[in-house]
């Protein structure tokens, strides 16, 4: 027990100081919560008694109007006053003057506003932004200072803002890069001046020009990459890049060839073709871009079955057949579908059903690859054009592109006829985009159309040179106007000058004469064509011509004119000399006395030499031409159809008369991918009427105009005479046929734009009937005239070149006449720069 006790005692101990060393930390910590949570609540009071003294200081400046503005030199006191005040009733507390703060940043006066509050009112402290006295541009070279300071916003007498410098160096390096230069650099300087002035200058460092180096396509199975950069706009940087500007790289060009290649393949039959990418890769190194166009082009179909079901009561399915523009059995043309569309739209909207909708609708069968198409018309929801907008003309008038719209506010809409506008719109070649968009209106069945153009410059200033086997040296000068004030009327002034050719025109068009859909022209000419190894004579010819043309259809036109005009030769005194001695002959004949000089130096033709004595001659004639198209492209055609038919009548006064019908015909047809064939057909008939003679100088003259190989009016009738230059009669009827095959050139880059061509041409000329015999000397002329067939073959070199479109052509003349004329070797074309 003794040794127990002892133990018991020291336990209960050490609970009891354990106990009380418990206590007191329970008290310390209790102390602890409370200061800290003192201290939080002290901070709390202070801040709201300072919010609360803050806020009665402003709300007692406020209440004794006592806001003194500090800094200001140019903007009222009370202006900036202003934005600090509050409706009754309001206090002005610190959220107030916040928002009074940015507004004033806002403005764009100011580089600095602070605001203090003591002894009962508020000072606003400002620094003003300078003003611009000027704004300058150094080191731009390739883009004016016109247009720079249009795109700025920072502008002389304005305020200098920071932030719209750097937004304006912003938009200087867009232009640039626009341009192709994405080596640009911009640096903006401002010049400290007097008064509280700056100038602003920007410093420019062009560098060089960003060109498109290479043009890829992948996934292009069925054409080969040359045919499809014939279809985009974007070229490669070449060695003639310095005369164009395709080849500089911009990112909306890019995109607009990415449609215009869906659009091709479309057109050729791929309905499920995807342009899944277009991709601009730029190369520091070479300071070029690389443009990759991903391709995924599906099969090629074929129309099959092509059907019309109209749900319209009154509107009959088989009367609209004749609209259509698809065929069964041909390639598909996504194109011909849209043309079928807008042919039958527009056949329902006048027999009285505006609002009727044409629908095309195709299934696909794969294994026959083909694609059933039904045209279906429908009543269609009743809507109404509310408004036409039209943004971004501000050279173009207003009604230039409204008249393009078969439709106008109030109309019924029509989606077909807003295609038919985009599409007229396009074709007027002034703008560089068009784009037609719709919103709804102020009611449920009005329809706003919205059309956002961006124009192009429609004046062209051109300097030609060219040679030509045929008039030699010739140089050519010409100034005109695509959108004369932006009415969309055209005027052209041209003079040409060369070696065997001269002359001048000037030309005024009308594309709506009178508000109709008409055109209406007239031209004032002259021209002189000198002698040469094809004739003998000088010719000069002086007139007029007026015309109206307008279209029947989409693919017809009719064009009516009138022309008037002088025509005279002349000739040296040695090829008109042989008046006092007919049918004589060289080294002595009928007529020749020894010293009879009559022959010996050279004789113009009999028929020539009477055309000289009879004078100028006045022809005045009426005429007109009715044309089919239906070329794809009518600058590089691949498929299509080109006919027209010509008769000029003449004897409306003047002193010749005759009736004339010439014909031709051109069709198209890719044979294979990137071969384009050429059928050409051509023929004419001319014949006097009224008693009066045919003149040689009406008479067709036909050379490699017909068939190549031949020199100019090297074919045909001719004035065999001996002792005479033995010029060529003409004849008063022809005919010509020609194939030719058209490839590109592969191992070229696209934009060198040449092609070489194979072609094998036939034709003839015959049937002389002008002056055969002249009463003033007795004479007689001895003419050949043969209906025999001349034919070629040959090959050529077609360049679309910068300077103009040039051809080289070769031929092998495989049938001829003894007295025809030739030219195997052909050059011609010119240049524009």
């Amino acid at each position: 027990m003794s040794s127990f006790e002892p133990h018991h005692y020291t336990t209960v101990a050490g609970k009891r100081a354990q106990q009380g060393k418990s206590r007191m930390d329970v008290w310390v910590r209790l102390f602890r919560g409370l200061g800290v949570a003192g201290l939080v609540l002290a901070g709390v009071f202070l801040c709201v008694v300072a919010l609360t003294v803050t806020t009665a200081g402003f709300a007692v400046a406020q209440t004794a109007d006592s806001i003194v503005v500090e800094g200001n030199r140019r903007v009222e006191a009370d202006t900036i006053r202003s934005y600090f005040r509050t409706s009754g009733g309001q206090r002005l507390d610190a959220a107030k003057v916040d928002e009074a703060i940015k507004a004033l940043y806002a403005t764009g006066l100011f580089q600095d506003v602070r605001v203090n509050q003591g002894g009962g009112r508020i000072v606003v402290n400002v620094i003003e932004n300078a003003v611009i006295n000027r704004v300058a541009f150094e080191g731009n070279r390739k883009v004016k200072d016109d247009q720079l300071s249009s795109e700025v916003q920072s502008k002389p007498r304005g305020t200098l803002s920071r932030p719209a410098v750097q937004a304006d160096v912003q938009r200087i390096i867009e232009i640039y890069r626009r341009n192709g230069r994405y080596d640009i650099r911009v640096d903006p300087k401002i010049i400290d001046l007097p008064n509280g002035r700056v100038d602003l200058v920007f410093e420019i460092k062009e560098g060089d020009k960003t060109g498109v180096k290479t043009i890829a396509f992948v996934g292009n199975n069925s054409y080969s990459g040359s045919r499809l950069k014939e279809e985009i706009k974007t070229t490669e940087t070449g060695l003639l890049s310095f005369l164009q500007t395709a080849d500089i790289y911009d990112s909306d060009r890019i995109e607009a060839d990415r449609d215009l290649l869906r659009r091709f393949y479309l057109k050729h039959g791929f309905a499920d073709v995807r342009i899944t990418s277009a991709v601009g890769e730029y190369d520091p190194e070479k300071k070029s871009f690389i443009i990759t166009f991903a391709i995924e082009e599906g099969a090629q179909y074929r129309f099959g079955k092509i059907d019309i079901q109209s749900n319209v009561r009154a509107v009959n399915a088989e009367s609209l057949r004749v609209r259509m523009k698809t065929q069964a059995g041909a390639v598909y043309n996504a194109e011909a579908v849209e043309k079928s569309v807008e042919a039958m739209s527009i056949d329902v909207a006048k027999r009285g059903y505006p609002f009727a909708v044409v629908r095309p609708r195709g299934e696909r069968i794969p294994e026959t690859k083909t694609i059933n198409l039904v045209y279906t018309v429908d009543e269609g929801t009743r809507a109404y054009i509310e408004r036409i907008n039209i943004r971004g003309n501000t050279r173009t008038r207003d009604y230039v592109i409204r008249r393009e719209f078969d439709i106008a506010e109030g109309d019924a809409y029509n989606r077909a006829l807003i295609d038919r506008a985009e599409r007229r719109l396009k074709n007027l070649n002034f703008f560089k985009s068009v784009k037609l968009t719709t919103e709804p209106g102020s009611a449920a069945d009005r329809v706003v159309i919205n059309v956002d153009v961006e124009e192009s410059p429609t004046g062209e200033v051109a300097v030609s040179a060219g040679f030509s086997t045929a008039d030699g040296l010739m140089g050519e000068f010409s100034i005109g106007d695509r959108s004369l004030l932006g009415k969309g009327q055209s005027i052209r002034a041209t003079i040409m000058y060369g070696q065997r050719a001269r002359g001048f025109e000037l030309s005024y068009v009308e594309p709506y004469f009178l508000g109709y859909r008409m055109s209406g022209g007239a031209s004032i000419f002259a021209r002189q064509t000198l002698a040469s190894s094809y004739y003998s004579y000088d010719s000069r010819t002086i007139g007029t011509n007026l015309f109206l043309g307008f279209g029947l259809s989409e693919e017809v036109g009719l064009q009516l004119r009138y022309s008037v005009y002088q025509q005279k030769i002349t000739l040296p005194d040695n090829l008109n000399n042989c008046i006092s001695s007919p049918n004589a002959l060289i080294n002595g004949g009928p007529g020749v006395t020894g010293s009879d000089p009559c022959y010996v130096d050279g004789e113009a033709s009999l028929a020539v030499r009477k055309e000289l004595a009879s004078g100028a001659a006045l022809t005045s004639l009426v005429g007109y031409t009715l044309s089919y198209n239906t070329l794809d492209n009518t600058r590089n055609p691949t498929s299509g159809l080109y006919a027209e038919f010509k008769q000029d009548f003449a004897g409306l006064g003047g002193d010749v008369n005759f009736i004339r019908s010439t014909a031709e015909a051109r069709s198209y047809y890719e044979v294979f991918s990137d071969v384009v064939a050429v059928l050409r057909l051509q023929g004419g008939h001319i014949e006097s009427w009224g008693g009066k003679e045919l003149r040689m100088l009406d008479h067709f003259q036909m050379g490699p105009n017909l068939v190549r190989g031949f020199a100019p009016a090297g074919i045909g009738p001719r004035d065999l005479t001996v002792g005479t230059t033995q010029d060529p009669l003409g004849g008063t009827m022809f005919w010509g046929a020609s194939v030719e095959a058209q490839t590109p050139l592969y191992f070229l880059p696209k934009d060198t734009g040449m092609k070489a061509a194979v072609f094998a041409d036939a034709g003839s000329l015959w049937d002389y009937k002008g002056a055969t015999s002249w009463n003033v000397t007795g004479e007689t002329l001895t003419a050949a005239d043969s209906k025999s067939i001349r034919a070629s073959v040959g090959a050529g070199l077609i360049w679309n070149s910068p300077f103009g479109p040039l051809r080289f052509d070769y031929s092998f003349p495989l049938l001829k006449e003894s007295y025809d004329r030739l030219q195997q070797f052909r050059f011609s074309g010119g240049t524009k720069f």
